[in-house]
């Protein structure tokens, strides 16, 4: 039997508590495990949640259900997932947003590097850079040819939002200025531009592809390091005149700061097992499968946490 003689309570129950979620982590999951969306049903990060839930069940035996808490641009979820008990069984699916919010928001609640436990990168996508065809702009440096001679205006889904800081990362290091519209979400962003209230956005495949095809818009480049299966014949904003630029969408899981390293590791190797399966759903919502381990995923996390951080205080964009 254990004494503890001259010890502090605190740090005894502290200890006592570690001893219970390691014990626990061996039998790990044995009741339902919900995963955080700070977003609405039926949009990308919802759908792509709810396709890994239905692997994740499979292998590990108990129900992963989502659960939808859009608010304040995510940080109600983060909040959530933050102060949850740190024993695998309340998730938070995460996007370049998840990282950026404590930069943008005067009053975040969270800690996107502290209060975290990165577990797996699910999926990444890429965004293009897109142009209505009235733009007589037909390359990357063409558009920041003309951007130097004309005032031009993008649109994006709201300050602080991916294709928001896409905008501002692209300007920077394109030695350019544009003038930022937000909107309120992908529809009414890509229909100011196809009605020419903006000239240019930067969106996923599924919000500007469509009329690509239909000729109303043009894409000029997609922001990752290398082109994407999705459109392989449109070059990247690194190769087309910007070189370093890459801006890469992504959506992980995490868990709460302090959660056993054995059920981490258990939910890493199931998502893991889960990924080659789900390729091809993955493909047809426009992204690739993403996986590999922990520490990969954490060292990713850091400098897309690093990265978006530089980004916010260049252009000045705060939410209060």
């Amino acid at each position: 039997m254990w004494k503890f003689r001259h010890g502090s309570p605190v740090l005894v129950a502290s200890v006592l508590c570690s001893i219970a979620l390691t014990a626990g982590a061996a039998q790990y999951p044995e009741r339902p495990v919900r995963i955080i969306v700070g977003l609405a049903p039926g949009g990308g990060t919802d759908t792509i949640t709810r396709v890994m839930t239905q692997k994740l069940s499979e292998t590990l035996g108990q129900p992963f259900v989502v659960d939808n808490r859009p608010s304040a641009g995510g940080n109600v979820a983060g909040e959530l997932v933050a102060k949850a008990a740190p024993d695998g069984y309340t998730l938070l699916t995460t996007t370049p947003t998840h990282v950026v919010n404590p930069y943008l928001w005067r009053d975040a609640r969270y800690d996107a590097i502290k209060d975290f436990a990165p577990v797996v990168l699910m999926v990444y996508t890429h965004y293009f850079l897109t142009v209505r065809t009235a733009v007589p702009a037909t390359s990357v440096k063409e558009l920041i040819a003309l951007a130097k001679t004309q005032r031009l205006a993008y649109a994006s889904t709201g300050i602080g939002s991916a294709n928001h800081l896409s905008g501002e990362l692209f300007k920077t290091m394109a030695g350019i200025d544009m003038v930022h519209v937000p909107y309120k979400g992908g529809g009414p962003a890509a229909q100011a531009l196809l009605a020419g209230e903006v000239q240019a956005m930067f969106s996923s495949s599924g919000g500007v592809l469509p009329h690509v095809k239909a000729g109303r818009l043009r894409a000029l480049a997609v922001t990752g390091p290398k082109r994407t299966p999705i459109a392989p014949d449109i070059p990247t904003i690194a190769e087309s005149g910007v070189p370093g630029y890459d801006v890469t969408g992504w959506y992980g899981l995490v868990a709460p700061a302090r959660t056993p390293k054995p059920v981490i590791e258990r939910l890493n190797a199931a998502a893991n097992k889960a990924l080659p399966e789900l390729r091809e759903r993955y493909f047809n919502l426009g992204t690739d499968v993403g996986g590999g381990t922990v520490e990969e995923f954490a060292a990713f996390y850091r400098n897309e946490s690093v990265k978006w951080g530089r980004v916010v205080k260049l252009s000045g964009a705060k939410v209060d």
